[in-house]
């Protein structure tokens, strides 16, 4: 497998975006969850017995996410795949004017994004769920404005949406690991608010009177990102409010 380096991350990075995985295993995954003994039980789940054979489409009803928090961790490894197909495909065709610093900081976000899809496919093993068919067609991926708008959305529901699902994990491993992501996700968020709207980074669309930031139930977010999604997903077992 032919692999590439790129200068703002260390992982091995295959051309159409994928992380080697042994490459993962050894380094990358190690260094994402703190290498703890409590972040590394996630790792288990790869020798589980299946909820259904291979997660494929089950009965028609589309890819079976699972139930409790399989389902949640599945959840998250979906809007993952989403986020890293957008930002490949933005590094990939840059829109006219982009500048070096603007290159730089969405090559460092879609290296994290990579990295998080990774996570959640090697951690899930035999429970992870098809990579999902994407659409983002109806992204100008040419102007620098819809490109910021479509950031802006995915970010700002990739936050809201594992504050929503936080609660529902019952397993504290996958609760600690969930936080480390978002905290990423957060970070992600106020980056493309400022570069659109500079000191938006934090304001009341996302921040609530206490200082708490939006919370969104995975129906609610499933929905939004719905338009995005070509595959059909069941995910009729998800923990949902």
């Amino acid at each position: 497998m032919e692999k590439i380096t790129t200068p703002h991350n260390d992982s091995l990075l295959t051309p159409n975006g994928d992380i080697d995985k042994k490459d993962l295993r050894r380094r990358d995954f190690l260094k994402f969850a703190g290498a703890s003994a409590a972040s590394l039980a996630i790792l288990g789940l790869s020798s589980c017995k299946k909820d259904h054979d291979d997660n494929m489409d089950n009965g028609g009803k589309g890819l079976y996410f699972g139930s409790g928090d399989i389902a949640i961790l599945n959840y998250a490894y979906a809007l993952e795949q989403l986020e890293a197909a957008f930002y490949i495909q933005l590094v990939n065709n840059p829109y006219s004017g982009m500048t070096d610093m603007e290159k730089a900081f969405f090559t460092d976000i879609r290296d994290h994004e990579i990295a998080h899809r990774e996570f959640f496919k090697v951690a899930l093993g035999a429970k992870a769920i098809s990579s999902l068919e994407l659409n983002l067609s109806n992204i100008n991926f040419s102007s620098r404005e819809n490109v910021l708008a479509t950031a802006k959305t995915f970010e700002d529901l990739g936050v809201s949406a594992y504050n929503g699902a936080g609660w529902l994990i019952k397993d504290p491993n996958y609760l600690l690991l969930a936080g480390k992501i978002v905290s990423v996700e957060a970070r992600h968020a106020a980056w493309v608010r400022d570069m659109i709207d500079n000191g938006s980074f934090a304001n009341q669309e996302v921040v609530d009177s206490n200082g708490l930031d939006v919370a969104k139930s995975p129906s609610v977010v499933l929905s939004a990102a719905a338009p995005f999604i070509k595959s059909k997903i069941d995910v009729s077992d998800l923990p949902t409010y």
